[in-house]
């Protein structure tokens, strides 16, 4: 399972919590997704800059190998010299920052029937002490040994034959590891666990369907909400909600920040409701394992609109706010202590579902005419009312992580323009079962492009500048003092653009489609950055026509890493 190429140096120092909490401005090492808990994504680092960006040059490229492609979504760690990178089909590597030397590898062993809905993605690791974290598609955690890819433990998250899965970034938060869980089509149940990062050990539990105990250091922690409030009869049993994107961390509100999936079924007829707490944000306090506020984007969602996206902190006329670019195509600007709604505003062209979200109440203004229709009222009771809604179900946006500037005070959000066909069909729970009652085709709106990358002012709602992209957008994106805004696209470039206004001013083809977010560092006198690059994720499974129009690309697994030619 784990082939060392050449065992590394004596044991480096170990990640503390003091260094993960100053991950945001200490430029030497990456530890955590996000470019820091928070995840804004912004580095200070300026030795790159408009003005000599187009100098970018390859340093190395390494290959994940194999014969196992697919999407390759991670964001690398950096520390110590070493990078650590996941891949897909539960792989990671351990490479030398400077040559691309490969150090050690782990591979998962897999069992048959692993379920993951959208690709056998990993979107990246956890470092703690001296260990780098990590998830499977088989719902498991493994810790390794940072210096030689040795399993120090490795823990179980739940019944992988049940649908379950795990493709996050795990995330540590004020000395805890926090995760969620994968599988929000199976009719799995969403929720946090925390973890001592240094044994797996389980600190607390905090499900985000409504009915379900919360457990602490063993013992019962309240139910999350009230049994029945807004789910009908044993619906909650079987809610959906999975948090499979991870979650953000902000210090000074000492709130975890989980976004949670659509609701199980997808036919929202047969859960009429609110389903609290799906399609949501969830603040939990990382000391007690409960919830201390929610916001849900979707209620009764009908269109998987799922609210995992990340809620991003940031600081706005004084306050701690938090951003979320949700897929149902509404940029959300919530108070992060409270999480009272100050703002709400289209972020995509087209919105059929809602016609607005009322500030006061925080609630959509739905059009009832663009739901999907009951099954159970049709003639035949085999196909519900069909209508065409905008955002399609794999959203404005989706996992591909957005970036905030405090140098610009924009958000740089990966967007994408199209619609679907949706109708819901009859549909009951079986375990480890596809667990839908809808159908649909995606369809694009434009001509001319899918994805944009967006310049967003969370305060006016005003786009300020736009790239487009002809195929979908799936990867992430990084900022920097250096005021450059970095992405990917599913044609296989990494592109550099002016921050303030847009202007793309370096390019790089990778040779396969970028869908993972890039990162930055400084190594002496020297800034790198650094992708990976590897075609796949949901577009090519799910997207329908959408799918036949980037089916030209092609597949691939590698990092790439950058630094100015001298």
């Amino acid at each position: 399972m784990m082939a060392a190429a050449h065992m590394a140096a004596p044991v480096s120092a170990q990640v503390t919590d003091a260094m993960i909490a100053k991950d945001a401005t200490d430029t030497d090492s990456v530890l955590s997704w996000g470019i820091g808990t928070q995840g804004q994504r912004f580095s200070p680092l300026s030795t790159i800059n408009t003005k000599n960006v187009s100098k970018l040059t390859p340093v190395w490229s390494m290959s994940f190998g194999g014969e196992k492609q697919r999407g390759q979504e991670s964001q690398p760690l950096v520390y110590k010299g070493k990078m650590f990178v996941t891949a897909s089909y539960s792989r990671i590597f351990a490479v030398d920052v400077k040559t691309g030397e490969k150090l050690w590898k782990y591979e998962h062993r897999l069992p048959e029937g692993i379920m993951p809905c959208c690709d056998v993605v990993n979107r990246g690791a956890a470092l703690y002490d001296n260990l780098v974290i990590f998830g499977t598609l088989d719902a498991q955690l493994v810790a390794l040994d940072q210096n030689t890819g040795k399993v120090v433990w490795r823990e179980k998250i739940d019944d992988y034959t049940a649908g379950y899965s795990y493709t996050a970034a795990p995330l540590i938060a004020d000395g805890l590891l926090l995760t969620g869980v994968s599988g929000g089509e199976f009719g799995v149940i969403g929720r946090v666990e925390a973890r001592d990062p240094k044994t797996g050990k389980m600190v607390w539990t905090r499900p985000v369907v409504e009915g379900h105990m919360g457990y602490k250091d063993g013992k019962e922690n309240g139910i999350s909400g009230t049994t029945n409030a807004t789910w009908p009869g044993e619906t909650w049993k079987t809610g959906g909600a999975a948090t499979w994107l991870g979650g953000t961390y902000d210090a000074k509100t000492g709130l975890a920040y989980f976004g949670t999936g659509n609701p199980g079924p997808w036919n929202s007829h047969v859960r009429k409701g609110d389903n609290l707490y799906s399609a949501s944000t969830v603040a939990i306090d990382v000391k007690t394992g409960k919830i201390v506020w929610h916001y849900q984007g979707t209620p009764n969602d009908g269109w998987d609109y799922d609210g995992v996206n990340e809620f991003v902190t940031f600081d706005m006329d004084g306050k701690r706010m938090g951003g979320k670019a949700d897929r149902n195509g509404f940029f959300y600007v919530n108070d992060a202590t409270t999480g009272k709604l100050v703002n709400a505003f289209p972020f995509v062209k087209k919105i059929t579902w809602a016609k607005s979200v009322d500030l006061n109440t925080g609630r959509p203004v739905f059009d009832p005419a663009n739901r999907p229709g009951d099954p159970s009222a049709g003639a035949d009771g085999k196909k519900g009312a069909s209508v065409f809604s905008a955002p399609g179900f794999l959203g404005g946006k989706n996992q591909m992580p957005m970036a905030y500037s405090p140098k610009t005070q924009l958000f740089y959000v990966p967007t994408n323009e199209w619609g679907m066909e949706i109708w819901n069909e009859p549909i009951s729970y079986k375990k480890g079962a596809a667990y839908l009652g809808a159908g649909f085709t995606i369809k694009p709106l434009f001509d001319d492009h899918i994805g944009s990358l967006r310049a967003i002012d969370p305060k006016t709602g005003k786009v300020a500048w736009e790239v487009k992209n002809n195929a979908p957008l799936w990867g992430g994106v990084l900022t920097t003092a250096g005021d450059l805004v970095f992405w990917g696209t599913p044609e296989g470039y990494l592109k550099a653009a002016d921050a303030k206004t847009g202007k793309v001013l370096w390019q790089f083809q990778t040779g396969s489609g970028v869908v993972a977010p890039p990162i930055t560092w400084n190594d002496g006198a020297d800034q790198y950055v650094s992708v990976v690059s590897g075609w796949g994720g949901a577009v090519p499974l799910w997207g329908g026509e959408v799918a036949k129009k980037v089916n030209f690309l092609e597949q691939g697994g590698s990092v790439w890493t950058f630094k100015l030619s001298k």
